[in-house]
Parts: structure tokens; sequence; C-alpha cells
């Protein structure tokens, strides 16, 4: 018989416990689509607690009859073995949580725990501290599995150094903790220092690409991509991303320069990206005559993809408008989400939104690698920041593209058999098929991951009342904190294979590369920690800011931590240098700051609303 299992393989089954035949020692297991397995415990089965990074083994083997309830989620790691009937005998067990349905993602501090460790991996992986000082000079794009780099010979790219920056401006906004300002603060002067360039002409800025160093010490300054995907051109993306931590860091400081720095870059957008015509944002400009039409371009000529379009938004533009209310800011987000309403989706064709376009929004199937293929984490990518801004510009289509989308996702992106989300797809089945082909492999990138749980978590925040969202949100966020944090060295593994067990090969090993920089980790972190604590769970939220004295415009700090409904939230306590401060608006969420020439550490509460 042609492809029958005569032999036996090692998988992973998640789901919930239906029934425990302790005598029997087997598990009857419900997966996530609703089908049903039998597990068998060997003498030799094992099981642990899902742990944050920080936190030791937790061994529950002893603990199995305690543990295996109706409703309980676990993951099983076993061997099938095809004989007169299947069998399936369980190697490990990992479970969700301590009880049922409270898993271990939800418990207080969860995420400001996994972004202080990330944190603390990271100083001391680029800068070793807190032994030596922060020094931007010696950061490296590459860093290896255990945190080792290349002490010669080097690049530091703009876009890296900027994720970087927004992490720990992240951390410490959830923490306090003053390492991690220093290292935001540091590392936006850097990026001004070492990566801006300024057009006196123009008075618009542009981000280099990055900077070569050279095994003597000589700088060389890239202005356009090295990168295979933008090669010799100036890509959008590079110059958003570059926006991504100095915005962050604003929201903590009020640092007029960067303000005044991201105000001149998206000058650069509107003058030289912007298709003032046709809509959007091309994804690439000349480096000499700036323009999106030089022939010089090749296959980057006069497009538009989802980078140059959508990204604005989680990268920088939501969050300045969260720390400065500006009507600029919410223009460009409304134009930004139209748009994508307008030409991204393509259901006629695709449960999968259109990523890459021509300058008259004609579809373009044929570019590099994506041909006609999806990204499965910029659909959800799309839902996630579409509810986010639904709830400053109520528009009914935003909310009904985010919600279809959200419907789509789980039956063509998602692993239901063992949780957690694919990579890159084909958009369009063939005849007879009924599973979207994967482009390469089915492995699951840790930034896919983010998309997922953010995008059910986000949702769900928004729309309490729908279950299948908290379902998705609980399954995508237990299988991400079970297989894809590092107890070893520290930080997120990058891929894992579908099963959940790490993908160590090739530039997928690394903790810090063109991809990956402590940006999609710690964004999650921040993200997650605010919709649980704040919508899902509803309780209090405590954040942190440091402003410069008169840095703010009019001493207004506005300390919303993301776009939440209306009314959802208040600022229920305050303090100024650790004494209880009241000029403050609870309901417009914003304080007045004190008349100072002295920096001072703000703490604000926030708290849901009955």
């Amino acid at each position: 018989m042609i492809n029958e299992f005569t032999f036996s393989f090692s998988d992973l089954i998640s789901g919930y416990v239906c029934d425990f035949k302790s005598a029997d020692r087997i598990i009857t297991l419900r997966t996530s689509d609703e089908r049903m397995y039998e597990v068998s415990l060997t003498a030799n089965t094992y099981a642990k607690q899902t742990q944050n990074l920080g936190e030791g083994w937790l061994d529950r083997t002893a603990e199995l009859e305690r543990l295996l309830t109706p409703g309980r989620m676990l993951f099983v790691y076993g061997t099938f073995f095809p004989e007169e009937t299947t069998s399936f005998e369980a190697n490990f067990i990992v479970f969700a949580g301590e009880a049922d349905k409270d898993h271990r993602y939800l418990e207080p501090g969860w995420w400001t725990q996994q972004i202080d460790q990330i944190g603390t991996s990271y100083l001391k992986w680029q800068f070793q501290a807190p032994q030596q000082t922060i020094d931007y000079k010696n950061y490296r794009t590459l860093i290896s599995l255990t945190g080792g780099k290349q002490e010669q010979d080097y690049l530091q790219e703009t876009d890296t150094i900027s994720r970087l920056v927004y992490g720990m401006a992240s951390a410490y906004m959830l923490t306090g903790k003053d390492e991690y300002l220093e290292a935001a603060e540091k590392g936006t002067d850097y990026l001004r220092e070492k990566m801006r360039f300024v057009d006196t002409d123009t008075d618009m800025i542009y981000w280099y690409h990055g900077i070569k160093v050279s095994s003597t010490g000589q700088e060389q300054k890239l202005l356009v991509s090295e990168f295979s995907d933008d090669y010799n051109c100036i890509p959008a993306y590079e110059q958003i991303y570059a926006l991504a931590g100095p915005a962050q860091t604003y929201r903590l400081n009020g640092d007029p320069r960067i303000l005044d720095d991201a105000n001149k870059t998206l000058d650069l957008f509107d003058a030289y990206f912007k298709d003032h015509n046709k809509g959007g944002y091309y994804s690439h400009i000349h480096a000499v005559t700036l323009s999106a039409h030089e022939e010089s371009l090749g296959r980057n000529k006069a497009k538009k993809n989802w980078n140059s379009v959508g990204d604005h938004a989680p990268a920088y533009l939501i969050n300045l408008w969260l720390a400065t209310k500006e009507a600029r800011y919410a223009e460009m987000l409304e134009n930004t989400f139209d748009t994508i309403y307008n030409h991204f989706p393509d259901y006629d064709e695709s449960p999968f939104v259109q990523e890459k376009f021509f300058d008259d929004w004609s579809k373009d199937q044929q570019w590099g690698w994506q041909q006609n293929r999806s990204v499965v984490g910029h659909n959800l990518k799309i839902a996630w920041n579409l509810m986010r801004f639904q709830a400053v510009k109520q528009k009914q289509n935003y909310l009904d593209l985010a919600n279809k989308i959200a419907c789509l996702m789980p039956s063509v992106g998602y692993d239901k058999q063992r949780f957690g989300w694919y990579d890159v797809v084909e958009r369009i089945l063939k005849p007879g098929q009924h599973f979207h082909r994967y482009a390469w492999h089915d492995r699951k990138a840790w930034w896919q991951q983010e998309q997922g749980i953010l995008a059910y978590l986000i949702l769900n925040g928004h729309q309490p009342e729908n279950a299948t969202y908290r379902k998705y949100a609980d399954e995508s966020a237990a299988f991400y904190n079970a297989f894809f944090l590092d107890h070893n060295d520290g930080g997120v593994y990058f891929n894992v294979l579908a099963n959940g067990i790490p993908y160590l090969l090739g530039t997928e090993r690394f903790k810090g590369s063109h991809s990956m920089s402590a940006y999609h980790s710690t964004e999650l972190c921040f993200l997650a920690t605010v919709y649980i604590d704040l919508l899902i769970k509803r309780r209090p939220l405590e954040l942190h800011f440091k402003p410069l004295p008169n840095g703010f415009k009019e001493r207004i700090l506005h300390v919303s931590p993301d776009m939440l409904p209306a009314g959802s939230v208040k600022i229920s306590s305050c303090s100024v240098d650790g004494v209880a401060y009241s000029d403050y608006s609870a309901d417009e969420l914003f304080v007045r700051l004190p008349d100072s020439n002295d920096r001072i550490k703000v703490n604000v509460t926030l708290s849901p609303t009955s």
C-alpha cells in the first residue's frame, strides 16, 4: 500500500484531558479541533510544569493523579506505534498550569518577569552589564545561541539597535529598573549620533542601514541595505523600524529631540515613499534620486507591501500618538488602516490577505521568495492592530476585517494538533488539497507566535464575550511559553519544529541577527501584560516613567499603555519620587507634571473601571 505508516515516529499532541484511567494509566485527550486520542503512560513517562524564564525545573511526575483532571490543558510528546491498533506512548508531559483553566501565562507578573529576564540577558550579551558600563560601540547585530559575538569585522544595523532599544524601554516601563532606561537612552543617543543623517537642504532625516566596522576599527556607514531582499535600496521598513526604539523611549522621558527626529523622518516618508496619487507607501527608493521608480531598483521598483504600508502602526505611530495625542499621527494611522482595508483583503481568491502590490495596487504574485504565498503572522498582525486603532477611531469595517481574519486564520495557519502558528504558506489550494502547503517547512517562528498570541488576546480584551478568541489566546500563549523559552542560555528561540523542539541550525540558532533583537519577544511581554491585567483578568497595572525637565509638551505625561476601549481604565494612584501625587486626570489618563528643573520618577497605577 502506498504511503502506509508501518514505522514508529515521535510527535507532539496538545489538547485537553477528557478522562484519566489511573489503573490503566491511559489519558483520553481532546485536541483543539475536537479529535480524540488515547495516550498511554509508561514507566518512564515524566512530567513538568511550564516554567518561566528565571525559574528552575518544576517536576510534576509524582503529581499526575492530581493534575490529570478533565479540562486541563497539556502537551504530550510521545511515540506512535502502528500495530494492530495504533498506540501513542507518552515520553513526557508539559502542563500549561496548576489550575484547570488559569494557565501560567495568566499569572500576575508572568510577562513582567519574562521581559526582565530577556532584558537582563541582552544587557549581558551585548555589554557585559552590570559588570561593565553599557556602551553601544560594543553592540553587535549577530549574537550566538549562548550570547557570544564577533569582536572584529562586524556590522551594527540601525534597525536591530532600535529594536533592542524598544525592548529596554518596554522593560523599564514594566519594571522601573534604571538599567533598562539607561540602555534605552544610550541606544537612542547612539542612533542619533551614528546612524542619523540630517539633510540640511530639506530638513528631513534619513537613517543609515548600519555601520560596518573593520578589524582595524575603521567605520564605514552604509546608507543602502545589505540584506538580500533589499540590496542596494533604501527600504521603507528600515526607516520605519529606526523609529521603534526611540518612540518607545520618548513615552518614558519626553525627550524633544526624539520627537523632532520622528517628525522629520515622517517628512521623508511623505516626500519620497508616499504615493500621493494612488495611496500607500512604496517599499523601496533609490539612494541617490530618492525615487521609487528607478530601473536600478529591479524587482523592488514601484512596489508596495505590508511592511511599507502597515508596519508604521505598531513600530512607532501608535506609540507616538499615545505619548502626544497629536492629530498628525492619528490621521496617518487612519490612512494606513484605510489603505489596508481597501487593498489587502483578497477573499475571492484566498483566505489570506494579499501582501505585495505593483504601483497601481494590482497584485504582485511573482516577487522573489513570496510568489503567491502568505506570511501567516502578517494576517494576524493586521487583526490586532486594527483592533487597537478601532478603540480610538471606530469604524465598522476595521472591526469586521479584524474579526474576519481572526475567524479564518485558525483553519488555515494554525496547528490544531500541536498548537502554535506556521510561517509561510501557499495562499491557494491546488485541486484535491485540503491543507495550505508550507513554502519551505513546518517550523514555527517566535515572532509569528507573538502575532497569534496578541491577535487573540487583544481581540478578546476588546470583545470579552468571544470565548473562541480566548481559547486561541490560551493555546497560543501556552505553546509559546512551553517551548520557546531558553532555560539554559536565556532569551527565546528563533524557531522550533512543529513539535516544539528547538531548531538550532544556521542563523536560526542565533539570539541576535538581522531579524532578531529583543523586539518581538519584549513587545509580546509588554502588550500581553497590558491586556491580561487590565482587560482580561481585570487587575491593577503599575507603570514607570522618568520625564526630563520640561520635556513633554505643557508638562503633560500621557500614561495609557495602549489604545484601550474608552472608559475601560483609570488612574487609581500616582507617585512622584516615591511621594503620593494627585495632579492627574484619572479618566483621561494623564499626569500634569510638577514644574521642576530636576528629573523625576513617576509611578502610575492603572485599574480597570467597574
